[in-house]
């Protein structure tokens, strides 16, 4: 039997500011064309389907209408929640989404309620269990494990125990003549971040060795690292990766999902399908002169505009000017770290007047724009003017510092 393995979708994620919304449509349909071209068993999607727990509803539109067309390929399509998204909500519309042929799973269930999926492949008509196993807080873990496991927990017991469990009480029906598969959204020990995720709920305490999953698994499908990688474990553990980078840290991440052929007693066989839908994200350094010679090459990507010159007001928007697609715009970090100057000692400075100061300061930061200093002046002449003028004087203003302080 065939199935594809995707995960971290963030539909109704904005980047700086922009609406993605176009671009995430296109990647899912890409991802259902890609279903229905290969006339896949299954679909299994591993978690954060959303960006946000109360997603939009053009955002929802747009997953149930993706849900939807993979669904009427004959697919099974399986989805389970994220640490992005809202379980219980998910769990709510399972009935619903039942009725359509699309198993929604919001929070931890045992096998008999919920926690494992069976199907009969239509392709070759091999009986397919997965055992599901949505984001799992610390929080919840040992709750879940004494609902799971039917044994008590203790709350001093680590993370990874409590998963442990959960995942051998949902696995334990596996036999030889099926098709064994798990699919989770978690951290496993080893695993290399994409550069998008939410680092509270991905770090250590919130990690699991691979080694949880049983042999018997004939695929392991992940969610929560954005980048397509494979772990050593018993079985085959991947993750598929995000389809559509998240954020600049993500840019030069391989956008794919995971074609999987599996068989009762034969080792799976899994190809990586690209993505190709939604806009490149780029970073690019150099001077506005540099960046604008070069701005044919850059296309309809998203930038992340590093500047090799010093700061000057309105800097930012002549690079905007230049190249409409930069999102970021900032001075180089290594250019301002070869620009920066020590500052005067403080005997020097004590009978400088404010102006001279400011300018010092800006030496500093090889600000030369002569339009910063003139509006400092006027902001230092309005400050003083109103503290000298309204309230009695020197004296006066000394008081009000005074009593502010």
């Amino acid at each position: 039997m065939k199935f594809l393995h995707t995960a971290d979708w963030h539909v109704g994620k904005t980047l700086k500011g922009r609406d993605r919304l176009d671009e995430q449509r296109a990647v899912l349909g890409e991802i259902a064309s890609i279903a229905e071209a290969n006339q896949v068993d299954a679909v299994l999607v591993a978690g954060d389907v959303y960006d946000l727990s109360a997603p939009s509803a053009p955002a929802q539109h747009a997953v149930v209408q993706a849900l939807l067309r993979m669904r009427r390929t004959g697919a099974e399509v399986i989805v389970i929640a994220g640490n992005h998204d809202h379980g219980p909500t998910f769990d709510a519309y399972r009935p619903l989404m039942n009725v359509a042929g699309i198993t929604l799973v919001g929070t931890v269930r045992s096998a008999a309620n919920g926690g494992l999926v069976r199907f009969k492949a239509r392709s070759d008509g091999a009986d397919t269990q997965v055992a599901v196993l949505p984001f799992l807080s610390q929080r919840w873990a040992v709750r879940a494990a004494e609902i799971v496991a039917n044994s008590p927990s203790e709350n001093v017991r680590a993370y990874d125990e409590q998963v442990r469990q959960v995942i051998a009480a949902l696995t334990g029906g596996f036999g030889g003549d099926t098709v064994n598969l798990v699919m989770s959204h978690i951290t496993c020990v080893g695993g290399t971040f994409g550069g998008g995720e939410r680092s509270a709920q991905s770090i250590f305490e919130y990690s699991v060795p691979a080694s949880v999953f049983p042999v018997s698994a004939h695929y392991v499908a992940l969610g929560h690292l954005h980048r397509r990688q494979a772990l050593p474990a018993p079985a085959p553990v991947h993750y598929s990766g995000a389809p559509l980078a998240v954020d600049f840290g993500e840019q030069d991440n391989t956008s794919v999902v995971c074609l999987v052929e599996a068989a009762p007693g034969v080792p799976a066989r899994i190809s990586d399908v690209p993505v190709t839908a939604g806009r490149r994200l780029r970073t690019v350094h150099g001077t506005l002169a540099e960046l604008e010679a070069q701005a044919g090459v850059y296309g309809d990507d998203y930038l992340r505009v590093y500047l090799r010159e010093p700061t000057r007001a309105g800097l930012r928007d002549d690079a905007v000017e230049i190249l409409p697609n930069a999102l970021e715009v900032r001075i180089d970090p290594e250019f301002a770290l070869q620009s920066d100057k020590a500052p005067r000692p403080a005997e020097a400075r004590t009978a400088r007047t404010p102006g001279q100061l400011f300018a010092d300061y800006c030496a500093t930061r090889d600000v030369s724009d002569p339009r910063v200093a003139a509006l400092f002046g006027e902001l230092h002449d309005e400050v003083t003017a109103t503290a000298h003028g309204e309230d009695g004087g020197a004296d006066a203003d000394r008081g009000v510092l005074s009593a502010a302080g």
